[in-house]
């Protein structure tokens, strides 16, 4: 392995954080899935410019009485997507707070990317995509709209980061700032782990 980098995804319960994760590292979607309850994280490997990364993406519950679990695992984070649902407007004017945390924790070159997803509803969109791309840009941001349902841009919001990390990193160890190869290590100490299959959990159950 060359490279590890440790993702968040973040956003307002019930935008369908947890369905992005699933779709992009099992190609799976569940219509049944339950709230995040606290913090999980999947993991999937990928070839960008013939070196092997391996993802490490955190989901976190989107509850506000969560929020004090889940602001130690933004530390250490390279990347990250806030998802806010087109249908409900409010979970995007939270995006700001949102990205406040995140500035706050994560890693202060974090690569961001802003998705707006469940984007098949689009009959139902309280949020228009303008809106999504002009708040990235004023922000600084990556944009894209996606659907873990169809999986639309789903694998391409993931890889961007990923690939946008990559670069970054690649030109850090090319002027001698960082030594390749960069393995992120989770802040896991003291925190126990219960590992089903591939899925690592802090909680019990997935949104």
């Amino acid at each position: 392995m060359d490279y590890v980098f440790k993702i968040v995804v973040i956003g307002d319960s019930a935008v369908g954080k947890s369905q992005l994760l699933s779709r992009f590292s099992k190609n799976e979607f569940r219509a049944d899935n339950r709230a995040t309850v606290g913090v999980e994280f999947q993991t999937k490997t990928i070839l960008v410019d013939k070196k092997l990364v391996k993802a490490q993406i955190w989901d976190t519950a989107g509850q506000e009485r969560y929020r004090s679990i889940t602001t130690a695992y933004y530390r250490g984070a390279l990347g990250a997507l806030i998802v806010y649902d087109i249908t409900k407007a409010d979970s995007f004017e939270h995006v700001p707070r949102w990205l406040d945390e995140l500035r706050a924790h994560a890693d202060p070159n974090a690569v961001i990317m802003l998705a707006g997803n469940k984007c098949d509803l689009d009959e139902t969109r309280a949020v228009s995509s303008e809106s999504g791309r002009e708040l990235a840009e004023k922000e600084g941001l990556l944009f894209l709209e996606t659907s873990a349902l169809d999986a639309t841009n789903v694998e391409k919001a993931f890889l961007m980061v990923l690939e946008r990390i990559y670069q970054t990193v690649s030109r850090k160890s090319l002027d001698g700032s960082q030594e390749p190869p960069l393995v992120l290590k989770s802040s896991l100490r003291g925190v126990k782990l219960d590992v089903k299959e591939n899925q690592q959990r802090y909680g019990c159950c997935s949104e």
